[in-house]
C-alpha cells in the first residue's frame, strides 16, 4: 500500500475500484470509509490511499477483478420497489439483478425505492463520476405527479428554490405538463441529484408527490423502454453523454 505518489504506477484506491467495475468512485469512497476494503491484508485510511501495482485488494473478503473489464453501458427503466444499489442487505431486488451475467456494473446515481424511471448501469467509473458529481452540473429530468392544483405562489417558490437540510437547492427548470386524475404533472430538472432532492423540494413548498419518474440524464432519454427492461446504450448516446460530462466524445 503506497501512501504518496512515489514509485511506478500507484493508483488511487477509489479509482482502482471504479476501473475494476466494483463501484463508482463515490460509492467506492463509502466502501473504504465503512472498512469493507482491505489492501494487502490491511484496512486503508477512511480517506483512501494510493495502491501499488500487484497489491491484493479485497472487498467484503473477495478479491476484485485482476483486469479492468470492457466498458458496459446499460439503460434500465426501474420499476417502483426496486433498490438502486448493486446489493441490498435486506435481500430486496436491486437494479443490478435485472442484468444478465457479465461484467459487474453499478448504478449511476440513485432513485429512491418508490420512484421509477431511467437508471444508467455501467462499469465506467470516470463517466459515472462526471454524471453524478454536482461539480459537472449534468441535468437530471423528472416527471412528477403532484396532488391537487399547485398555486402560482407554490410554483414560483419551487422555481426559486428552497433551503433543504443539506443546503440550498434550486431547480434548473419547473414546468407544468398537464393533468392527471389526482392533480397536475410537473417537469422538474435539477443538476445536483442529492438524496430525494425533488421530493424534498416539492415538500418544502407544500406539494405532495404521488409519482416520480426520471426520464432523462443529460442528453440521454428514457423514451419508450418498457418498465423493468434493459437495453444497451447506443454509440451516439454514449458520445453525447461523455460530452455532457466534459469528456471527449470518444475515449
Amino acid at each position: 500500500m503506497a501512501t504518496d505518489g512515489a514509485g511506478a504506477g500507484p493508483q488511487r484506491l477509489n479509482r482502482l475500484l471504479a476501473d475494476r467495475g466494483v463501484a463508482s468512485r463515490r460509492s467506492a469512497d463509502r466502501l473504504i470509509a465503512a472498512g469493507r476494503v482491505l489492501v494487502d491484508g490491511r484496512r486503508p485510511p477512511r480517506s483512501g490511499c494510493l495502491v501499488d501495482q500487484g497489491a491484493v485488494v479485497l472487498v467484503d473478503g473477495r478479491p476484485i477483478a485482476e483486469r479492468s473489464p470492457g466498458p458496459v453501458y446499460l439503460v434500465l427503466n426501474k420499476p417502483p420497489g426496486v433498490v438502486s444499489t448493486a446489493r441490498d442487505p435486506l435481500g430486496r431486488a436491486t437494479v443490478v439483478d435485472t442484468v444478465a451475467q457479465g461484467p459487474r456494473v453499478f448504478p449511476v446515481g440513485r432513485l429512491d425505492l418508490a420512484s421509477r424511471g431511467l437508471v444508467l448501469l455501467t462499469n465506467d467509473g470516470e463517466l459515472a463520476l462526471r454524471l453524478t458529481h454536482p461539480r459537472y452540473r449534468v441535468p437530471k429530468h423528472y416527471r412528477v405527479a403532484v396532488g391537487g392544483w399547485p398555486q402560482v405562489a407554490q410554483l414560483s417558490h419551487l422555481r426559486a428554490g428552497a433551503m433543504l437540510e443539506d443546503g440550498p437547492a434550486t431547480p434548473l427548470l419547473v414546468a407544468e405538463e398537464g393533468a392527471w386524475p389526482g392533480g397536475r404533472r410537473l417537469r422538474i430538472v435539477i443538476a445536483d441529484g442529492r438524496n430525494q432532492e425533488v421530493r424534498r423540494l416539492c415538500a418544502a413548498v407544500g406539494l405532495r408527490v404521488h409519482d416520480l419518474q426520471r426520464v432523462g440524464i443529460g442528453p440521454l432519454r428514457l423514451g419508450g423502454l418498457p418498465e423493468g427492461t434493459v437495453r444497451e446504450l447506443g454509440p451516439r448516446e454514449l458520445e453525447r453523454l461523455r460530452v455532457a460530462g466534459g469528456l471527449p466524445a470518444r475515449p
